[in-house]
């Protein structure tokens, strides 16, 4: 007898993704039960796109486009499946990946002691995967039984927080975040003002030569040296070098004088 709840819901925070939702849908539909889709208030085709697929489609309108962790938090509060897989909408399930999960919806019930699997993760970076620099493999634990799953909501990058056993997935999601510099600067700007928001909310305060100087110089030698981000060719360079200097706007931004650009 059929369960009268999805086994396995797909959530998908979007905010004018008409160009990527395809990306998490194409690879991910037909393992869900449940799709929902939490939008931010899109006014492009987003949605329209979304729905086209089909009835397992649910779409939960919201008026927070800037905070992607709020709607990840919104998805688990409102879907209905006793699993959640959480994929952001330029990320997709590979098709080692996609094989696996198949698998294990097929044997979840022998995994009464796991609360939640740890997904490798690629990150796609002007031309290639970043596999250095202390990119790979970027775990995100995005498969994970819903009830008592939240997130703190502290940073913008954190992951869910559950109560039990996690273990790891063997193949990658692979994260098609910027296949062109215009589309990495944007989300460079955006996460380094969010981050910048979040340390006034503390009140903080900065020390000026530490953001300035002393993180970007650790910071690259970090990625470029110690975790050999060389090795990623030119895009390490580049992805180095901006990983580094990133603490310099948010600085900045962090001044009560300067008005901040989402």
């Amino acid at each position: 007898m059929q369960s009268k709840s999805p086994t396995l819901t797909l959530t998908i925070p979007t905010f004018n993704e008409e160009e990527n939702i395809r990306i998490p849908l194409d690879s991910a539909y037909d393992l869900a039960d449940e799709v929902l889709i939490v939008d931010g208030g899109s006014t492009d085709k987003t949605v329209e796109i979304a729905k086209s697929y089909g009835p397992k489609v649910q779409v939960l309108a919201v008026d927070n486009p800037s905070n992607f962790l709020i709607n990840k938090q919104r998805a688990i509060d409102n879907a209905h499946g006793d699993w959640i897989l959480q994929l952001d909408a330029d990320e997709r399930l590979s098709k080692e990946l996609k094989l696996e999960i198949r698998n294990l919806k097929l044997e979840i019930r022998n995994y009464s002691n796991v609360a939640g699997f740890w997904l490798p993760r690629k990150n796609w970076f002007l031309g290639r995967y970043l596999m250095k620099g202390g990119v790979y493999p970027d775990g995100v634990l995005r498969l994970y039984k819903r009830r008592g799953a939240h997130f703190a909501l502290k940073n913008v990058h954190e992951n869910v927080i559950i109560d039990g056993k996690t273990t790891w997935t063997k193949n990658a999601i692979e994260h098609m975040a910027d296949p062109t510099f215009d589309r990495y600067i944007k989300r460079w700007h955006r996460y380094n003002t969010f981050d910048a928001k979040q340390l006034v909310k503390k009140g903080e305060k900065l020390c000026a030569s530490c953001y300035l100087f002393g993180k970007p110089i650790i910071t690259f030698l970090s990625i470029y040296i110690r975790h050999k981000g060389f090795m990623d060719s030119w895009q390490g360079f580049v992805w180095a070098f901006f990983s580094a200097i990133r603490w310099i706007p948010i600085y900045f931004k962090t001044i009560p004088s300067n008005k901040y650009n989402n």
